[in-house]
């Protein structure tokens, strides 16, 4: 585990529970964007064990679960009385409604819904909780990513970076140094379901030649043997303590839709 952490107080953890991935990760790419941390379980168990560690400021739970019933996690998350559940159901019924707000739901959303119906019920609930909804920026050493720009400064240089580029990156830095698959960073940085895990490779050489010192012998974006890739954050601390940051005039960068 990396000792190494970055600057991540005042985010906004949310947890969500979905059988189906293509929706889990289309809902954790667009929470990401707005920049939350976000988990993603696929199921009961795996989701409760999760919550016994660490409970997130916002649950996200569906109601059918492959190993259980929903209801019943949202149930039992309630009485720890720490954490906003929001339900999405299939079930819709005004009787299947009062279930899930009586078992301790905060909002109860019916599929199929629209994203930006999702994201204003979301929205909604946030503005019950008093810390901020997220961080203006996040900082690891001399990687400084602005949230609300959506650009990234490095060793005092704005770094041009593609759409895509930048959510690669922002994954990347996010898991703060745990190795990631090639399939999870392309659910949880790729908006649309892709089947080709190389597309990462060919995104991660893109992203080494602007901010590896040499692309051939990356420090900061290592490949892992028969896993992915990972963040290098002990290489960035080891950067802020030995190389001083020149500040340059920024330039304009691209961004985030």
């Amino acid at each position: 585990m990396c000792s190494y952490r970055g600057n991540t107080v005042g985010l906004t953890h949310i947890s969500i529970v979905e059988g189906n991935p293509h929706l889990r990760s289309l809902l954790a790419w667009h929470l990401q964007q707005a920049g939350y941390v976000v988990g993603q379980y696929g199921s009961f168990a795996g989701a409760r064990n999760a919550f016994l560690q660490r409970q997130p400021t916002l649950a996200i739970i569906d109601s059918d679960l492959p190993d259980g019933d929903g209801i019943e996690l949202c149930r039992w998350l309630y009485q720890q009385r720490e954490s906003l559940i929001l339900i999405l159901s299939a079930r819709n019924t005004e009787k299947d409604v009062v279930n899930g707000l009586k078992a301790g739901a905060d909002d109860y959303l019916r599929k199929p819904f629209g994203m930006q119906e999702f994201m204003a019920r979301l929205e909604a609930l946030m503005r019950r909780v008093k810390a901020p909804v997220a961080p203006l920026h996040l900082e690891y050493g001399d990687l400084k990513i602005d949230l609300a720009q959506r650009r990234v400064q490095f060793q005092g240089e704005y770094i041009e970076l593609t759409p895509q580029e930048f959510s690669l990156l922002y994954v990347l830095a996010q898991a703060e140094g745990a190795s990631l698959s090639r399939n999870d960073l392309l659910r949880r940085a790729w908006p649309d379901a892709i089947d080709n895990p190389r597309t990462i490779d060919t995104h991660v050489l893109s992203l080494r030649k602007k901010i590896e010192t040499d692309p051939r012998q990356p420090s900061l974006i290592q490949t892992v043997r028969n896993v992915g890739y990972r963040f290098n954050l002990e290489a960035l601390q080891e950067m802020s303590k030995t190389e001083p940051s020149n500040l340059t005039t920024a330039y304009p960068v691209a961004s985030m839709r």
